[in-house]
């Protein structure tokens, strides 16, 4: 069986925790390379999680003629630059979101990856690849809950280390990059529309002048989504997708557990429904379907111009804080 062969860009918690055991248990992806600016640490990541090379750059790494497609787990203010680089070295690109700390850069992202068609270019959101989120799109595009009126989620987890690149201004940190993004993002999957205007209010903290606590509201005309995210609250995570004769709750939306099935409930008027899905991993799912695109020349399950939109929203629910008032899209 055809294999893509990847290559790892740092030894990032994420990928060495996650996503790389998840890729390395997948029928289309091959873990062939990892690199890091200490080649001692890329060694080590690379003999845990036996991966045949190491390398001391992320240059060297993108000068291996045997890699094929680049996973991306930088700090998210080196995620453009090393997707671009990567890019120009012939190589598709997973990068982890958010693509980009702001509209213009991811814009930028956007460009260059359109001058090079023959390469796939993807916005990890690995939650919209788990059967939980496709069976509750299915649910809604089948009427199963009437018509969609609001969607609300909630993000949180608490985090006040100063060492933390979440808690890093100046490395792309602050809980709307790095939470708020889903609950924007699982908004306009399931409404299948973007957003006309957005209003936000955003807490700062005051010493590390990241943003700890954002609320937001989200109008698509045919109906509404809000949700609020913090760095600094107890941890919960919750979505509920609301309609006219009935509604869906997702029990883990973001980060469900890989080794027990995780569920959801339609329910209309009193009468729940519990529907189980198959145990599985959401990061497994996500390389090998972008492995698949590459070795079948079909498109990516998500565009890159998504990555786009959901910044705009991003962009749009700060300004809108900052001004006191709706900001249109």
């Amino acid at each position: 069986m055809k294999k893509v062969s990847w290559g790892i860009l740092s030894t990032a918690k994420i990928g060495v925790e996650k996503v790389i055991p998840a890729m390395q248990k997948g029928k289309y992806s091959e873990i062939r390379a990892i690199a890091s600016r200490r080649l001692d640490k890329a060694q080590e990541a690379a003999k845990e999680l036996g991966i045949p090379k190491a390398y001391g750059s992320y240059e060297e790494l993108l000068k291996d003629e045997e890699i094929e497609a680049v996973y991306n787990p930088l700090p998210n203010h080196m995620h453009v630059d090393w997707s671009i680089k990567t890019i120009r070295a012939g190589k598709h690109v997973l990068c982890e979101k958010p693509v980009g700390v702001n509209v213009a850069e991811t814009e930028e992202l956007l460009k260059v990856a359109e001058e090079h068609p023959d390469l796939k270019v993807m916005e990890a959101f690995m939650y919209r690849h788990h059967p939980q989120w496709q069976k509750a799109k299915q649910l809604v595009r089948e009427g199963e809950i009437g018509e969609l009126r609001t969607i609300q989620s909630f993000f949180s987890f608490f985090n006040t280390d100063p060492e933390n690149i979440r808690n890093k201004p100046e490395f792309g940190g602050g809980g709307m990059l790095d939470i708020g993004c889903y609950c924007i993002s699982l908004s306009r999957f399931v409404f299948e529309a973007e957003p006309q205007r957005v209003f936000g209010i955003v807490e700062y903290d005051p010493k590390l002048k990241i943003d700890r606590l954002a609320s937001g509201i989200l109008d698509f005309s045919k109906g509404t989504a809000t949700f609020t995210c913090s760095m600094q609250l107890s941890a919960c995570q919750r979505a509920s997708i609301f309609g006219t004769q009935g509604q869906i709750e997702i029990e883990i939306p973001f980060v469900p557990p890989s080794d027990r099935p995780c569920r959801l409930w339609l329910t209309k008027g009193y009468d729940a429904k519990e529907i189980v899905l198959d145990t599985c991993d959401q990061y497994m799912i996500q390389g090998d379907l972008f492995s698949e695109a590459i070795l079948n020349k079909t498109d990516v399950p998500t565009p890159l111009k998504d990555a786009v939109n959901n910044m705009k929203v991003i962009e749009a629910i700060i300004e809108s804080s900052k001004k006191q008032m709706w900001h249109e899209l």
